[in-house]
């Protein structure tokens, strides 16, 4: 039997706890490290699930984490956006309380002015209705007016054209102011208008200006002596003397021409010689003239009785006096013809019922105002 080289000095070898030899050969096992023994506690089945558990915990409490984070964030950023809104909304609160004010002074002055544009209004309406009274009176007071103006050209001086022009100004004055009221009184109008212009027509006016205009021309119509003087007959050429010879001769043909100056032998027609002095053709033009004169004087008056006269005494003497050979005195007796055959005595119409009804209408309208 072989023995060991190598003794033990009777010392046994520790062996492992079941008491078997160790392994001499075998290393000296190291001491556990932690992480040998988390190893080892992972291997349990409740340290597994503890781990489990603490990592659950970690991710929520992580994930709780940045959500808080980002929470804060985004609850810092809306109460930013929230104060920001806030100094927006009292800045446009402020804005709107100035408007308000503003709209509300808007209004206190459109209520005054609309109040003032009232009262104008009610104003306006009264001097309306006040002018619209004085127009209708002034042009009641205009048409009265008129009328009158053509009752005194008729009853005056019978000038029918003056009184229908009269008539026909207050019609269109009527006509213009374009009131139902004033129809009765247009209807009188018209009727008037009618009534004149169915009247035979008589040129008062025309007649007197020509009346005018042959009194002026009377002294200018040659008279019927005058003019035989001018053309009285002289001695036949054959008759005539011979030229004198000798101074006794001359004499005698001298004293001869002045005995026929102081004799002269005419024929006249008319059985009363028409022998005129020059004062006596002064006052024969003179009393002609006055006689044209108080016919245009009865012509205005429409005296038909008096002014047929003194145009036939006008004629008569004309014919007697002046020479009717000469183209003057015969378109002056011409004219006296025509005018002694114009109809004066003409019945003419009264304006009284136009008159009336235009101040009754005038007397309404005031009986309301007083």
């Amino acid at each position: 039997m072989n023995q060991d080289p190598h003794p033990t000095d009777g010392v046994q070898p520790a062996g492992d706890a079941g008491g078997a030899p160790a392994d001499p050969q075998a290393p000296a096992s190291a001491p556990p490290t932690r992480r040998a023994k988390f190893a080892d506690a992972l291997k349990h089945p409740v340290a597994l699930v503890a781990v489990a558990a603490f990592v659950l915990l970690a991710l929520q409490w992580y994930e709780a984490r940045t959500g808080m984070a980002s929470l804060q964030q985004e609850l810092a950023r809306r109460i930013a956006e929230s104060d920001a809104y806030n100094k927006e909304s009292r800045h446009l609160a402020r804005q709107a309380q100035e408007v308000i004010k503003d709209v509300e002074l808007k209004l206190v002055m459109l209520e005054t002015r609309l109040a003032e544009s009232q009262s104008q209004q009610v104003a306006l309406e009264a001097l309306y209705q006040e002018l619209s009274r004085s127009r209708d009176e002034w042009a009641l007071a205009e048409i009265e007016q008129m009328l009158t103006i053509a009752s005194q050209q008729l009853q005056l001086a019978g000038n029918v054209q003056a009184a229908l022009t009269a008539l026909n100004a207050a019609d269109n004055r009527l006509s213009r102011s374009d009131r139902a009221q004033f129809i009765p009184l247009r209807k009188l109008l018209a009727k008037d208008i009618e009534r004149l212009k169915s009247l035979p027509f008589a040129d008062i006016t025309g007649i007197s200006l020509k009346l005018d205009n042959l009194i002026a021309a009377v002294d200018t119509l040659p008279l019927a002596f005058d003019e035989r003087q001018q053309g009285a007959p002289r001695a036949p050429p054959g008759r005539a003397a011979a030229p004198p010879e000798g101074f006794w001769a001359r004499i005698g043909a001298d004293l001869w021409s002045e005995l026929r100056q102081l004799v002269r032998v005419s024929r006249i027609d008319q059985p009363d010689p028409v022998l005129l002095s020059p004062g006596q053709a002064f006052f024969l033009r003179e009393n002609l003239k006055l006689r044209l004169l108080n016919a245009r004087f009865g012509l205005l008056q429409r005296d038909e009785q008096n002014f047929r006269e003194d145009m036939r005494v006008a004629q008569a003497w004309i014919a007697r006096y002046f020479d009717t050979r000469a183209k003057t005195v015969q378109n002056a007796q011409a004219q006296l013809r025509s005018f002694a055959g114009t109809a004066l005595a003409i019945e003419l119409p009264s304006l009284t019922s136009s008159i009336d009804a235009v101040r009754n209408y005038k007397l309404a309208r005031e009986k309301p105002a007083r």
